[in-house]
Order: structure tokens, then sequence, then C-alpha cells
């Protein structure tokens, strides 16, 4: 088992595992005999440079040539297979790329094909040879004899001088999606005659990353381990990764921010020794598949390609928490992907992710400051023993407003907003594309929240339609109808033309023109009917603020306030000299 990479090396270009443009092309350029002088193929490991430069040196020296596949029966084709073949040459650039090597080649380069047609170099690696190396090589790519062509292969063409590249044909080399690479290991374990779970080779084309070498050689690595039968906690077990029982504790610890069960949990990941960086991945795949999900529901099912039942236990899982909260952890595990590996304990910096993860809903809210972030946190609970409640209270929303006295514990959020019209503010500053749950997606008004919890596209009739009435309803679309930055905007009804009244020109070009514009003029002949109008306006634009204004209204902004009393901190220009910071 441990020569399946050897042993399926595709022979031809119909065996090759993606790649399909750059196998059209060549093979296309080999029944025709329209050869360029050199070649580049680049991109990352695995992904079959060297395999199809064979492949095209083998057609155009096959004897049956010009053909698009070489025949692998003929004498020629059957020496390029055992690496035998005189006007075949690899070269190992790693190796052999001093200048010295490149000398050498130019030699061998004005000799004549012994055998087949074309006589092909093929240097791997490319990018490691030397600056002299290259300049050496520049003229015989340029102007290279009759029947002779160059193939580069390389991981890295960036590293390539322009003057190189210029003279080269290049084709880039695309990573295999997960599909296509569970479908190859499929075919390989059908000729090896092994059972296996689906499960199983999802894994292994998962941990491949889009590189077929390293996917065929994980697969011998696991059937090395397995009994026979390629089952998925056995592969999980040998290739140190996590299972879905781990990832279900987690979504458990964090949902009911249940430390002690986040603190068991990480302890059972670094005692298996698993690989970190996959378990972030596949973290990072969880939020995503979550967040799809709480948004479109099953309909996006298909397109994860997850197993009906893992559908179904994600779905549910979804729907414990918001879609901001879903949102933050996704963006949070992301970025800490390389925090983690990159850190010298990186056992600690993990658990600092997880941590934050969990407790995500009691830190400082000072994404609201946006005015239009605050889709669903949670208020900051008095106590760390706080109810585990799986959606955030209405008292954020309410707190949101710019005129509207600021709770004891949520700190006003549109304090520095420079919107002066006098529109009705508890309504307008809740977010228009949040999704809490039913009992805070109706607005404190009561007269307005009747029509938001009347069907999403009943016409203007049955009582008056508010534009607060208009946010709850936005609301109530559950993420169907987002609009992003409405909840800034001011919104005046004059008669059969809704007004929004927008803070600068770039917002209200943003609603006007930008990618929600058709949403969200749908949305309103939805709500108050097909005979409504839009249109927009803008305050009038206050004066740029000097860089010592701005400093001093944040430093006096209540939430900078209080970041500075619960972590005393210094005012930084006590700290820092000026222009020091």
């Amino acid at each position: 088992m441990s020569s399946l990479t050897a042993k399926y090396r595709p022979r031809r270009f119909a065996e090759v595992a993606g790649q399909d443009a750059v196998k059209a092309i060549l093979s296309r350029a080999a029944a025709t005999g329209k050869i360029a002088p050199a070649y580049m193929f680049s991109g990352t490991r695995g992904v079959g440079k060297t395999t199809i430069a064979r492949i095209f040196a083998k057609a155009l020296n096959c004897e049956k040539a010009p053909t698009p596949e070489p025949c692998n029966e003929c004498n020629l084709c059957r020496q390029a297979n055992a690496g035998s073949a005189v006007d075949i040459i690899e070269i190992d650039a790693a190796s052999h790329g001093g200048v010295g090597d490149v000398r050498a080649l130019k030699e061998d380069v004005g000799y004549a094909p012994l055998e087949g047609r074309f006589k092909v170099f093929i240097i791997d690696e490319a990018h490691m040879l030397s600056t002299a190396a290259f300049n050496a090589l520049l003229k015989t790519l340029e102007e290279p004899p009759a029947r002779v062509t160059f193939i580069l292969a390389s991981t890295e063409a960036h590293k390539f001088p322009a003057t190189i590249l210029s003279r080269c044909q290049h084709y880039v080399f695309k990573m295999l999606p997960q599909a296509e690479l569970a479908a190859h290991l499929e075919k390989i374990l059908l000729a090896e005659g092994v059972e296996y779970e689906p499960g199983a080779v999802r894994i292994i084309a998962r941990r491949g990353a889009g590189s077929v070498r390293d996917s065929i050689s994980l697969l011998g690595q696991a059937l090395a381990y397995s009994a026979g039968v390629l089952v998925e906690s056995e592969v999980r077990a040998c290739l140190g990764l996590a299972g879905q029982e781990v990832f279900f504790a987690l979504m458990e610890a964090i949902a009911g921010r249940d430390l002690p069960l986040l603190a068991r949990t990480l302890r059972g990941v670094l005692d298996q020794g698993l690989d970190l960086g996959f378990f972030l991945r596949e973290l990072s795949g969880c939020w995503r598949n979550m967040f799809l999900l709480r948004q479109a529901g099953e309909a996006i099912v298909p397109e994860l390609g997850l197993p009906a039942e893992e559908a179904a236990q994600w779905l549910d899982w979804a729907g414990r928490f918001s879609p901001a909260h879903i949102h933050a952890c996704w963006q949070m595990t992301l970025d800490g992907q390389q925090r983690v590996i990159k850190s010298l304990e990186p056992a600690q910096a993990l658990e600092l992710l997880l941590l934050n993860l969990a407790c995500l809903p009691d830190l400082l809210p000072l994404s609201a400051l946006g005015g239009a972030a605050s889709a669903a946190p949670r208020s900051m609970p008095g106590a760390p023993s706080a109810p585990p409640a799986p959606a955030p209270p209405a008292a954020p929303a309410s707190s949101s407003a710019p005129q509207t006295p600021p709770a004891p514990k949520a700190p006003p959020v549109q304090a520095s907003a420079p919107a002066p019209a006098p529109a009705p503010a508890p309504a307008a500053a809740r977010p228009a594309f949040a999704n809490p749950p039913a009992e805070a997606s109706a607005p404190e008004p009561a007269p307005a929240a009747a029509p938001s919890d009347a069907a999403p596209s009943a016409a203007p009739l049955g009582g008056p339609r508010t534009w607060e009435g208009f946010l709850a309803f936005l609301v109530g679309k559950n993420g169907s109808g987002v609009v992003t930055g409405l909840s800034q905007a001011k919104g005046e009804l004059c008669g059969s033309e809704l007004v929004l009244t927008c803070h600068n020109g770039t917002h209200s070009r943003m609603l006007e023109a930008g990618e929600d514009s058709v949403r969200l003029r749908r949305l309103v002949a939805d709500y108050f009917g097909p005979d409504m109008t839009l249109s927009f306006t803008c305050v009038d634009r206050e004066p740029v603020k000097s860089e010592g204004l701005v400093q001093r209204e944040m430093q006096e902004h209540p939430v900078v306030q209080r970041v500075r009393e619960t972590f005393e901190c210094r005012d930084p220009a006590l700290v820092y000299p000026r222009g020091q910071r």
C-alpha cells in the first residue's frame, strides 16, 4: 500500500484527475504538431504538473504521433514510462540549478533527437535556478533549435524573472475540489478491491486540501492502519483528526457557555495529539455550514455536500445560535488559525480562541459602534452565571437608539453618528439585517408590531403602514430581507413616497444604486404596496474635523470610557509622545 502514488500515476491525459483545460490544450497541440518552444506549469504541489509534462513528452515522441494521447505500447512510450527515454530529459533544479548545469544543458540542446520526434527538457522546481542560470537559459528559451521544447514546472511562479515568463506559455494548475478528489480515491479503492465508508473517503479528500498526491499518500497510510475495510473512525484515529462528536461537544459548550465542558473537550483534543491546523479548518467549516443553514434553511443542504443525517444535526445546532453569533464565531475562527499555528504556545492560543467564542455574548459589544452590527449580540449579563439563553434578549435593540437614554449595562451605540434628523429614533435604530428571535422582533411601539407579524408580502390594507413597522417587517423576514446600512437611514412617509434620509452621499448611493437597491425596492413594494415610490436625500454635510477633535471625541465616547475603566487603561496621549504611536 505504500506505493499507491507510483502505482496509480496516470499515463494518459484521460487518466489525470482534474486540469481539464490544460489537458485539452496540450492534447490538441500534440495532435496538430503546433508545439511552443517553452511551457510553464505552475501550481501547488501534487496537482499533476510533472505527470502531465511526462504524458505530453510521450505524446510528442510516440511512434504513432502526431496523436492526442500516447499509446503506451510502442518502444518509445515504454522507455518513457520506465524513465529511460534518451530524448526526454528531466532535471531537478533544486540540485542542478547552477549556471554550469545550464551551460551543459545548452550544449545538449544543440544535438538533434536520437530516437523520437522531439527532444523534451522537463525542469522540475525550476524556480530554484540561480539568477545566472536564468540568464544563461534566457536566449535558449527564446530561440531553441527545431524539435526542442522546454517544460518548466514550479510551485512558485512568482520567483521567475519576467523575461523568462514572457517566453513561455504559462498554464496554472488548480487545486482539485473535494468532490473530484473523493471520486478519484474511490476509483483507486475499487481497483484495489477495498471496501470503504463514504465518510472516510470524504475525510481523506478534505485533508488532502486539493492535492492528488497528498490524498493518495494519506489513503495509503489509512489502508495500512485499517483491517481491510476503510472506516471513518479509524481514518480519523490514524490521521489525528477530530470526530463529529468533538465538534458537537464544542457547540454545546459554546451555546451554553459551559466552560468546564469546553475545557474537558479541549483537553481531549490535546491529549489525542490531533492536528490543530486541520482541527481549526474543520471548526471553521462547521461555522460556515451553520451560517448557511441558519440563513437559507434546508434549501442549501445539497450545496454543502453533507449526508442527510449530518445536515439535519447541523441544522438543529444552527437554530440555537443567532446569525450574528455564528458569523462572528466563523470570522474569529478564520482569523485565529494562523495565530494558533504560529504561536509559541498553540494549546493556550487555541484555548483562548475557544473561550472567546463561548464568552462572546458577554464581551463588550464594541461592534455596536458601527450602528449596523447589533445583529444579535446579547446584552452583558450581570454575572458569569447568567442563563445560557440561545437567543439575545430584546434589551440591546431598545438600548441602541441614539435618542433614548442608555440602559445601565448597555452603552449607547450611535452617540457619534452625525445624523441630526428628528425622525422616530427607537425603531429607526433597529438593525435591518439582524435575525433575532421572535420575542425580540417586535419594536416597542405597540401599533407597529401587528403589521410586522402579517404576511410578508401583504399590501398596505387593514391599517396604516409606518417606517417603524417596515423595520420590524424586515426583522420578521428572518434574514431574507437583508439590506446593508438601512438601519442608519431615517425614513419618512410623504403620501405615496418614502423618503430615506442618509448620512452622506456614499450612504445614499449605496442604498440607491448598490447591490441591495433592487431588494430594498422590492421589500418597500411588498410592505407599503406597489404604488409607493422611493427617494433618497442626505443631511447637510458637517465640516471635516481636525485630528485633535476626532481624538478628543473618541476619548470622550461613553463606550471608550467604559473600556478604559474596565481594563484600567491610561490615556494614549500620556503614554506615547505625539507622532510616535
